[in-house]
């Protein structure tokens, strides 16, 4: 069979960065990464990261942050009877809101929107979460200071 000349493209393996691996260390059996892609990953790509939440843990997986990009952040539950359905409850804070969230949702982040705390508050089935932004890379920046 010929040489593929897109195979480059398509991951199957993670190459996920030495400090989400010590993220994932951190919540064993509760979260765990399934996909990343980056400019690290494929030269030019965007960010996106993919992950399943198999468990509640009522603590912050993210501190209040801003991009230089904009970002989409999604929740989806696993109920085949009722996909709208979460199945737990994640909190999230978008520019010091606080969102308490039970449905399947996407929210859009504007660039240089402060953002988080994260919680993953309660998980009743596995949740698929994933995160993406056309930044190259994850880089987070501190918010100002009150």
């Amino acid at each position: 069979m010929a040489e593929s000349r897109t195979r480059q493209y398509i991951i199957t393996e993670m190459k996920l960065p030495e400090y989400k691996q010590k993220s994932d260390a951190a919540y064993p059996g509760k979260a765990n990464h399934i996909a990343w892609l980056d400019k690290n990953t494929i030269p030019g790509a965007f960010y996106i990261e993919c992950l399943w939440f198999q468990e509640g843990a009522d603590v912050n997986r993210v501190e209040a942050h801003t991009h230089d990009f904009d970002e989409v952040i999604g929740f989806f539950g696993t109920n085949p009877a009722d996909q709208r359905d979460l199945g737990g409850e994640v909190e999230l804070w978008l520019d010091g809101e606080k969102h308490i969230l039970t449905n399947s949702f996407i929210a859009f982040v504007p660039k240089g929107m402060v953002h988080c705390p994260l919680k993953i508050k309660r998980v009743d089935r596995p949740i698929f979460h994933f995160t993406t932004g056309p930044g190259g890379s994850y880089t987070r920046i501190a918010p100002p200071e009150k």
